[in-house]
């Protein structure tokens, strides 16, 4: 009897196992979970069309595509795909770049070819010598990559594949995950574990996380990737460690992706045993140049270098009495002979100059407008001050008329509750997108400066700060991996609308079933406004806690620089809240294009999203629906509270769509969710209230502690810190 218990606890023990191995391999699949069809009926649509895999070429990228589309289609369709090298096969799929396509294809898909640009991919149904095909390729090798993913995405999520004709290019050239990993395998900002790059075993032990991560991001068009933090460290450019990016470099280059380091400004001094970085001197220019070189014959498609420099104790140009301009055509001159790019970035802020620090990028950046040299962009985050729930666009977007400017959005969570929050970005990154800047009149949207289309930029970028850690599922919650997956779709087309997205990743992650994507959808697209409601409603912005950024910290005020102190930016009073950057405060409407200035800078036409961000408004102000402005605030703290148990109903409601082990999951992060909006709900309010002193609006549940109590609280090992 003995025995036989134990028999059954060690058989539980091992199913256990295998419950959690499969359920947790869903997790680390991503958006590539290639499930089993089962709509039977569109299962064998789909067979009819599908009756082998033709391969032209025999490239590495070529390989690679044909065994993602043969695995794939096996798992989805239950059904062995053979795999040709040549045209025998009736309605196979054939796959191949220009220079192998045979003669009849070529002519088929001839004028196809022409709408597309380098990295861009034809899908198109033919039919040669009565058999049908369908028929994949590009100009490059990784062109064809894409669309075989594309391909795969129609069937993920249900949609036809007859008659097929489908030319797509990405609508940029750089489109690039930003690692802000460091070398000791921390990550800043990281809330997904710790780095991926494992640099004690590289470059000998190549991990299959390397490998899959260069899937994912092929998947959706990334085709670069920064390794290092942007307060970087000199050693990644010693052969040391040089030898390891180029093992990642090996790994990521079928996938069409290149590697970027991190540039620190000092290096000369630290690694090269000179006593100056002065980017004037001789002997820094040709230290640099001579680190080019030693790069590029290790990695010949490396892609350049990302550079912080004269921001956050950061050295750079400044520090020689040098400017952006010089430092950066330094850099760009000693990458040029190679093909290389430098990435400026323009987060810049200075402690001698507090009077705004949402008009300091725009004050440094904007005088050296058409001085950069031609492999030289710039890089500007979504907004003037720091990746906050909800900023304006970023003036500079309407002020670099010769410079091409690449946007900087932060995929991973710093302001936006960790991966602890259920936060569905791309709404965030449309919103900034779609502003029209009025840079060339009225329709010169965000989207329309960085793709190149306003002034023909010869390069053109996107960059995300990444959220991705050694997490078993990469991203630390389930739903932030729809945040990568949704960079990459509008890095490639930044005219996607977010809900596309969203149904797209829904489908592609859990299920097809109408029931689950409706109500999930809707969830994903209202939850960036809740977050923005329980943390920074109408306008307001960096109140959370210092340093680690975790939860509020409105009354944080002793800190050394007065543009690090939440009370720097709500500016509350007696008489009211908000920054005044209207043309009667500090004026930095006035960095804007008239047109949109004009909107604003005055109360009565700014919109109320960002009201106090541009306003001090007095508490008794009326707002459009016809509440004070302290009434209105308390209410919009309340709403975002309501919309997250919102949130936890329609995903509780969800439990028979989704494996058990993803479903508990998400579950535990709504609890997570519910009870921290109720924090920044109960914290900001009732020290607001100190000034307004006013009583809270009916609707609106009173604080479960005292402000005493939130104001003690202390969190010294928050992650990503």
């Amino acid at each position: 009897m003995k025995h036989n218990k134990m028999s059954i606890l060690r058989l539980m023990i091992l199913l256990l196992g295998i419950s959690w191995s499969g359920f947790s391999q869903k997790d680390y699949k991503l958006w590539l979970q290639y499930n089993t069809l089962t709509n039977l009926d569109l299962k064998a649509k789909y067979l009819s069309h599908i009756k082998g895999i033709t391969l032209l070429g025999n490239s590495e990228t070529i390989s690679i595509a044909g065994n993602e589309l043969q695995s794939a289609l096996e798992d989805m369709l239950e059904k062995k795909i053979t795999v040709n090298t040549k045209l025998e096969v009736f309605q196979s799929i054939v796959i191949g770049s220009k220079t192998h396509l045979n003669a009849e294809i070529q002519k088929t898909v001839e004028s196809d070819l022409n709408l597309i640009n380098d990295e861009g991919f034809i899908i198109k149904s033919i039919v040669i010598n009565n058999k049908s095909h369908i028929v994949i390729t590009g100009k490059k090798e990784v062109g064809v990559l894409y669309g075989v993913y594309s391909f795969l995405r129609l069937i993920q999520t249900n949609k036809s594949i007859e008659k097929l004709n489908i030319a797509d290019s990405p609508k940029t050239n750089i489109r690039i995950l930003n690692h802000w990993d460091n070398l000791d395998r921390t990550v800043e900002r990281g809330y997904a574990g710790f780095s991926l790059w494992n640099w004690q075993k590289l470059p000998d032990f190549i991990e299959q996380r390397y490998i899959d991560y260069a899937r994912a991001n092929a998947s959706i068009g990334i085709n670069g990737t920064v390794l290092t933090n942007v307060n970087a460290n000199a050693l990644i450019l010693t052969p040391q460690y040089l030898e390891k990016v180029e093992a990642l470099a090996n790994v990521f280059r079928p996938y069409g992706i290149k590697v970027y380091l991190t540039a620190r400004f000092s290096a000369p001094i630290e690694i090269g045993g000179l006593k100056t970085a002065d980017p004037k001197d001789a002997d820094v220019a040709n230290w640099w140049k001579a680190k080019a070189k030693e790069i590029y014959v290790r990695i010949p498609d490396f892609g350049g270098f990302l550079v912080k420099a004269n921001s956050e104790g950061q050295p750079g140009p400044q520090n020689y009495g040098r400017n952006h301009v010089d430092g950066a055509n330094m850099l760009a001159d000693a990458v040029a002979p190679f093909g290389g790019v430098i990435m400026w970035r323009a987060f810049v802020y200075s402690e001698h100059d507090a009077n705004d620090r949402a008009k300091q990028a725009h004050a440094e950046f904007q005088p050296c407008d058409g001085k950069f040299r031609e492999n030289v962009i710039v890089q500007v985050k979504n907004g003037a001050i720091d990746f906050q729930p909800r900023e304006p666009f970023h003036p500079l977007f309407g002020a670099m008329t010769k410079t091409p400017l690449m946007m900087e959005f932060q995929i991973t969570q710093e302001y936006l509750g960790f991966s602890t929050h259920l936060v569905f970005l791309p709404k965030l990154f449309q919103e900034v997108l779609e502003s029209d800047t009025y840079q060339k009149g009225k329709g010169s949207t965000v989207t329309k400066v960085i793709d190149g289309s306003i002034y023909k930029n010869k390069i053109t970028g996107i960059a995300g700060v990444a959220n991705i850690g050694n997490d078993l599922n990469w991203t630390g919650h389930p739903f932030a991996q729809a945040n990568w997956y949704g960079f990459g779709r509008l890095a490639w087309n930044p005219y996607l609308d977010s809900e596309t997205i969203a149904d797209e990743w829904l489908r592609c992650t859990f299920s097809n079933d109408k029931k689950f994507i409706a109500p999930i959808k809707e969830m994903l697209i209202q939850s960036r406004e809740a977050v923005v409601n329980y943390m920074t409603p109408l306008g307001l912005h960096h109140i959370m806690d210092t340093g680690h950024h975790y939860g509020p910290g409105p009354w944080v005020s002793n800190l050394s620089r007065p543009e690090w102190n939440p009370v720097y930016y709500h500016k509350a009073d007696k008489n009211g809240i908000g920054f005044d950057r209207s043309k009667s405060g500090t004026n930095a409407v006035s960095q804007y294009a008239p047109e949109v200035a004009v909107i604003f800078d005055k109360l009565e036409t700014c919109p109320e999203k960002d009201l106090l961000w541009f306003h001090h408004v007095s508490w008794d102000y009326k707002l459009k629906d016809g509440h004070t402005l302290w009434d209105g605030m308390a209410l919009k703290y309340q709403q975002g509270v309501n919309q997250v148990a919102a949130m936890q109903k329609t995903w509780n409601a969800s439990e028979k769509y989704v494996d058990s082990e993803r479903f508990k999951e998400v579950q535990m992060l709504l609890n997570i969710q519910y009870k921290e909006a109720k924090w920044w709900r109960d914290a900001c309010l009732l020290y607001f209230q100190q000034f307004s002193g006013k009583e809270l609006p009916i609707g609106v549940e009173k604080p479960s502690q005292s402000l005493e109590y939130f104001e003690s609280l202390k969190f010294p090992f928050a992650p990503g810190n």
